[in-house]
């Protein structure tokens, strides 16, 4: 079979934080096909994967020391378990030829950029606040983040489908207008989740997923599909998700709309 590769082979191949991006996604896709869907989704959230290399001594063998930053609302899903099924998935797909595995993973939110003014964001932080639902009021800068109706949206592109829905909402008689609930947090089984869009109409629930260009990442669309059977078992009638980069225009986003809202209330 051959000698194994060094360290230093691999790292002159590959940057090391392109292996762990390409370790996460086969550790996430092969923990989804072993049926530990927790694992798997919880995987899919992490939005930076850090890989460092560690040695204990000269008689140990080396190993990567791993760290995942997530959004802070999302560090509790990361349990002692849940890590511990990530090592164990990670280290299943890492090459039988390299001499090194995954000894750690420590997880840890994102670092916040906060405003100019952040003392005075903080001390009036229980006041008329932008905020949705339950969420805490942000630090950032405020124009990194659309703002309307005191409802704050993550990017320009829910931003404009929010223009779209409150449009369809301002053209329907009141007794069967529609409800727009952007960011709120929804608990399904094993994680907290916060679907881009809730949307009701004549009794029914629907949810919109804007899904932008970090979606084409390997393993991603598995677990967005297991993320949205958990939404359809939870009594959300339709799921459907809006690709951005099949999106150009307004009209375009305005179709999706009318189709989504038309199969939302199909019997």
């Amino acid at each position: 079979m051959g000698e194994p590769l060094s360290l230093a082979d691999i790292m002159e191949k590959n940057p090391i934080d392109q292996l762990g991006e390409q370790w996460l996604a086969a550790a996430a896709t092969l923990l989804y096909q072993q049926g530990d869907t927790e694992a798997a989704i919880a995987a899919a959230d992490v939005l930076v994967i850090d890989v460092a290399l560690w040695s204990s001594g000269d008689y140990e063998s080396d190993g990567y020391k791993v760290f995942f930053t997530v959004e802070p609302h999302l560090v509790e899903q990361f349990t002692e378990d849940v890590v511990k099924r990530l090592e164990g998935g990670m280290n299943a797909v890492v090459p039988r030829r390299v001499s090194a595995y995954v000894q750690s993973i420590e997880v840890g939110p994102v670092i916040p950029v906060p405003s100019a003014d952040w003392r005075k964001q903080l001390r009036s932080a229980n006041g008329p606040t932008p905020t949705n639902q339950a969420r805490k009021a942000r630090l950032e800068p405020e124009d990194q983040h659309p703002i309307e109706d005191d409802l704050h949206f993550t990017n320009e592109w829910e931003y404009g489908l929010y223009r779209v829905l409150k449009a369809r909402q301002a053209a329907l008689p009141d007794n069967e207008t529609i409800g727009i609930m952007p960011l709120g947090k929804m608990r399904l089984l094993g994680s907290t989740r916060e679907p881009d869009f809730l949307i009701t109409y004549k009794g029914r629930a629907g949810v919109i997923e804007v899904d932008g260009p970090h979606h084409g990442k390997p393993g991603r669309a598995s677990s967005d599909h297991s993320r949205d059977n958990l939404m359809l078992h939870a009594g959300v009638e339709w799921v459907s998700r809006l690709d951005v980069q099949d999106v150009n225009t307004k009209a375009e986003v305005e179709k999706f709309v009318d189709n989504f809202l038309a199969r939302l209330t199909r019997r």
